[in-house]
């Protein structure tokens, strides 16, 4: 074998290396990267249900203390907690604050979302991720799931499960959360 066959030999060699670990890294992503408390939030595509037919990103809220919520309108507990959220939208009127409240319906689509936040009387961003890719991203194991997101893009919680948005407890996290940065 000549010197450059065995360079050849052992070049074809860490390549086939590198791919199986890049494609290990790909299946294993999510235990490798855990979407956890601590850890930066995933960006996300979702379009919003107002008509208008936009997409809306994570970069859209950069900056701003945002509570990400992932629901779907067949979901139960998901109905039980949306008016606690509108409560904390009202009560928190702080331009730097969101809440945004992402359906993964997939059977329906925007028109209905809408109308449905309509019903429930919700004033905050509501959008529509018919794909689920924001399942994937977040990590998402069960419906309702929440993340309290702060302005430097760390999750600061992390809830599955419906619970009371606008309980002082959450008000308190929200607002300190808002007065961190200034």
């Amino acid at each position: 074998m000549t010197l450059r066959q065995q360079w050849l030999t052992v070049v074809a060699i860490v390549l086939v290396l590198l791919g199986a670990l890049g494609f290990g890294v790909y299946v294993m992503r999510d235990e490798l990267f855990p979407v956890e408390i601590g850890s930066q939030a995933p960006d996300f595509r979702a379009r919003t249900v107002d008509g208008s037919n936009q997409v809306k990103t994570f970069a859209d809220y950069r900056g701003k203390v945002v509570v990400l919520n992932v629901w779907a309108t067949w979901c139960g507990p998901c109905i039980v907690e949306m008016p606690s959220f509108e409560r904390l939208h009202r009560e928190v009127t702080d331009s730097a604050f969101k809440i945004v409240a992402v359906s993964i319906d997939d059977a329906v689509g925007a028109d209905s979302v809408r109308a449905y936040a309509k019903n429930l009387g919700l004033t905050f961003d509501v959008l529509l991720d018919s794909l689920h890719t924001i399942d994937r991203d977040y990590q998402v194991t069960g419906y309702p799931e929440t993340f309290v997101i702060a302005r430097d893009g760390t999750i600061r919680k992390k809830w599955i499960g419906p619970a009371d948005w606008s309980s002082p407890a959450n008000l308190a996290l929200v607002r300190g959360l808002l007065g961190a940065a200034r």
